[in-house]
């Protein structure tokens, strides 16, 4: 009777009778899954449901904001927290466009700490709460030093709750920032519940679209590693100020460099 081959554990059963057991250690996709007749196995199939349970938790599940604001004032830099215009997390996933904005109020207080910053830092929580609450303050712990060396002016750290990527450019135009990168969670994949993205933008403006940022997505032990997504961050930041650009104009060049 044909046995279907083993879920690879890395062992030497699975080297000897598994053909995917090697690739399967080098990614988290799911392939040559077991299969019984024309389904998956079970084993599989669970794993499976888990994982999408907890794509849909994380897409739910609230920012423990007290927690995280603790957590970014540890680096050194003031810390405020902001309101996007969406009132709680049911709209905020069915009107995508009031997490792009600031509330109505929560420009004014910003206007009195601007002044000419070369960098803004914005985090949200965005589709992954959790993905922020992990990796936003080592990934800063990082970035910031190196920024600091490089003689930047980096303007307070700014929580925005319930934002998406483009409240960013509110902030930096409240605070007279050159440019804003934007800490946000991504969409919960099946194998990355906490996957991080950073949207980097060159003097973002009203009419500002997505063609016009950089992004460095997958910041996550597992992913981009902290040390790796902070060299790609300072380093494109530097050339969008050196060349005034962002976006498809311009391009990522880190692979051909070492870090320092």
């Amino acid at each position: 009777m044909h046995k279907p081959p083993k879920i690879g554990g890395g062992g030497a059963d699975d080297a000897a009778g598994d053909p995917w057991a090697a690739l399967r250690q080098s990614t988290a996709a799911r392939i040559g899954l077991a299969r019984t007749g024309a389904s998956l196995a079970t084993a599989p199939l669970l794993d499976f449901r888990l994982a999408h349970a907890r794509a849909r938790d994380a897409v739910h599940a609230p920012l423990d904001e007290a927690k995280l604001l603790a957590d970014l004032s540890a680096l050194g830099l003031p810390v405020h927290a902001v309101s996007s215009a969406v009132a709680d997390r049911a709209q905020y996933l069915l009107r995508p466009d009031l997490g792009r904005r600031l509330a109505a109020a929560e420009a004014a207080p910003l206007a009195p700490r601007a002044q000419a910053y070369d960098v803004v830092f914005v985090v949200t929580d965005g589709l992954s709460a959790r993905a922020v609450q992990s990796h936003a303050q080592p990934l800063l712990a990082q970035a910031l030093p190196r920024l600091a060396g490089a003689g930047w002016q980096v303007a307070p750290l700014i929580l925005v709750r319930l934002g998406r990527v483009a409240v960013g450019d509110a902030v930096a135009r409240a605070l007279n920032a050159d440019s804003v990168v934007v800490l946000i969670g991504e969409r919960p994949g099946l194998s990355a519940p906490d996957s991080m993205g950073a949207y980097l933008t060159w003097q973002p403006g009203s009419q500002t679209t997505d063609a016009q940022r950089n992004c460095i997505s997958n910041i996550r032990p597992d992913g981009i590693g902290y040390a790796d997504a902070a060299f790609t961050l300072v380093h494109l930041l530097k050339a969008m100020r050196a060349r005034r650009i962002s976006g498809i104009s311009l391009k990522d060049s880190t692979g051909r460099l070492l870090p320092d």
